[in-house]
């Protein structure tokens, strides 16, 4: 699956931000505002990876894009993904193990061996997709 909806999700928000803070250009039909800043106006599609690297998240959308990858994995009988979240100090580390503390769904987390990111990194044992209506 194609993690769309969180990429729309952070370009709705950075286009917000953009709009109180820039001039923008309407397109002929006036329904919808154009960008002049924004060299990539269409959606980016990510492809469904057992690791995400959080470092390109703004810090706001973190916990949203970490529920979503989570439900994600989960939907697709993932048994073990790796969320990349640094080592910094420790604040974006905090928040993922917040979040995967009362995820039904997560069994068990950890840091991730030293050569696969270490304390930056955390690995999430998911348990077994057991829903058959998905």
């Amino acid at each position: 699956m194609i993690f769309d909806f969180v990429l729309k999700r952070i370009r709705r928000n950075h286009q917000a931000d953009k709009r109180r803070r820039s001039p923008t250009v309407l397109v002929e039909d006036e329904s919808e505002s154009f960008d002049t800043n924004n060299p990539f106006p269409d959606p980016v599609t990510i492809e469904f990876r057992d690791v995400i690297d959080l470092h390109s998240i703004p810090a706001k959308q973190t916990r949203a894009v970490v529920e979503d990858y989570l439900e994600e994995a989960r939907r697709r009988g993932v048994r073990f993904v790796r969320i990349i979240h640094g080592k910094g100090v420790g604040v974006q580390r905090e928040i993922v193990r917040s979040i995967l503390e009362r995820t039904p769904s997560v069994v068990d987390f950890r840091d991730a061996p030293a050569e696969a990111g270490g304390w930056g990194a955390t690995i999430v044992t998911l348990g077994v997709n057991d829903t058959s209506g998905d």
